[in-house]
Formats: C-alpha cells, structure tokens, sequence
C-alpha cells in the first residue's frame, strides 16, 4: 500500500474568544478536510465542539494548518472557509500527483501565485506543470536532450554536458526544487 501525503487539516480559531482570553481560546480540533464535503459540514462541526458562529465566535482564522505549505503565507488573515474551498477546488485531496505538483509550485513560488492559479483554472490549475521527481540537473538534460531528438554517439556521449543542457533549457522554464525539477510552462 503506497503512503498517501496528500491529507490537509487545520485547526479553526476564533478572534474573538481569544482576544477575550476564555478557555475557550485554545480552537477546534485538528478538521482534516477529506472528511468534509463542503464548509456547511464543518461549521456543523464547529457548533459540535462549542463554537457560537452568530456571536463571540463569527470571526474565525487558520490557527494551525498541516499539508499545505506555510512558509510564504500569514494564515492569520485567511478566512478557514477560504483555504477549505480552495484545496477542495485545486483537487489536491484527490490526487497525489496534484499534490505533488502544489508542494513543488509553492516552493519555487508562491502560495499566492497557486491560489490564483486554482481560482482562475480551478482542477485544471497544473496543466502545462511538470514534475520531473528524483531528477538533477543531469537528469533532466538527458530527457530534454532525447525530447529534442537530437542523436549523439554513445561513443561521445560521456564528453557532452547534459547538466548544463538541462539548466539552459530556459524555453522549458524549469526550476530546481528540493524534490527535482519542476517545469511551469503558464
């Protein structure tokens, strides 16, 4: 059985139960959102656990968030409703690739620029995205060399350098990331 890592949930919290510092200030349980279907579900939830959505607990925001990268975002002034939507939309729940392919983007870019990607081409937001996982430099300059279907005796082939062929493959607007090499071609 292959390990699944595209599982995304968070933890919901409430302006203004903590800025009133009550018990209550410490947020939801951990909401993993394959187990919802759509943000109705989850405030059902949130009223199970305590929450009063038409008082003291109308404002929300994203406490904690798992599955999504955060190093470029203040999830602070994200709706929870908003980010639910957007990964529901994207399809990342649905396909690991996808998932994949929204890790690697955000780390050459940013959560920003995805999220405008999936607002304006919803599931469809990695097409013309290539992953190249596993690949270096190397790699990726001998793909792109037999893409090109350029010919080279194997007798020549160890004085050719398919490292700086793959970096200088710029009409590709390929990036190095940790896991390879990404292609975004948008």
């Amino acid at each position: 059985m292959e390990y699944q890592t595209n599982i995304v949930r968070m933890v919901i919290g409430s302006w203004g139960s903590y800025n009133e510092c009550n018990e209550r200030a410490l947020g939801s349980k951990w909401l993993n959102f394959d187990d919802f279907d759509d943000w109705d579900e989850i405030v059902e939830e949130l009223k199970k656990q305590g929450f009063q959505l038409d008082g003291i607990d109308e404002e929300l925001f994203v406490q904690d968030i798992e599955g999504v990268p955060t190093d470029s975002k203040n999830w602070d002034y994200v709706h929870p409703k908003e980010i639910f939507e957007l990964i529901k939309k994207s399809g990342v729940l649905d396909e690991q690739r996808k998932y994949d392919t929204m890790e690697a983007f955000c780390e050459v870019r940013s959560f920003d620029e995805w999220a405008d990607l999936v607002n304006n081409h919803e599931d469809r937001w990695d097409d013309d995205i290539y992953l190249y996982i596993g690949y270096d430099w190397d790699d990726y300059g001998r793909e792109m060399f037999e893409a090109c279907c350029y010919e080279l005796p194997d007798s020549l082939e160890c004085y050719f350098d398919f490292e700086r062929f793959g970096r200088d493959c710029n009409y590709y607007n390929a990036t190095e990331y940790s896991g390879g090499i990404i292609e975004i071609n948008r």
